[in-house]
């Protein structure tokens, strides 16, 4: 089934574009939450009026999340977890905990712009924050021992 995208879908594709997908995935997840459209003339045509204005606004908060980047690849967060002798983590670093940690900071993040690695032992990592479709910001994370 060929739907018109009206938001960016992760590995799927950007606003606008139109992509065949599984009938099951159109109309169980894609359609009802307004994340896809079915294929007609009509729908082109609104979308293609939505997508000159939703560029627009793209190219401003463009230049805000290019700003709020250089501020964040300045930050360095310090993670203190139980970790045993051999520096084996009793649990994991969460995507929650960053991102409550970087709220704390003053940074409006959410979680789900967060891409963090399997983070199982002590050590020092790097997160992305995706500010925005086009700008990622990268922040050291530091995993020490609860003193």
């Amino acid at each position: 089934m060929e739907v018109l995208l009206r938001e960016a879908v992760v590995k799927l594709g950007n606003r606008g574009d139109v992509v065949k997908v599984a009938p099951g995935y159109a109309r169980n997840f894609l359609l009802p939450k307004k994340l896809a459209v079915a294929v007609t003339e009509g729908n082109k045509k609104q979308l293609e009026i939505e997508k000159r204005n939703y560029e627009k606004r793209l190219l401003e908060t463009k230049s805000v999340a290019e700003e709020a980047k250089a501020k964040l690849d300045e930050v360095e967060l310090q993670v203190e977890k139980r970790a045993s002798e051999n520096d084996q983590l009793f649990g994991s670093v969460t995507v929650h905990e960053v991102a409550r940690m970087l709220n704390d900071k003053g940074f409006e993040v959410e979680r789900r712009d967060i891409e963090l690695p399997h983070i199982k032992e002590l050590g020092e990592y790097t997160a992305k924050v995706r500010l925005h479709s086009e700008v990622t910001a990268e922040i050291k994370i530091t995993v020490v021992p609860v003193a």
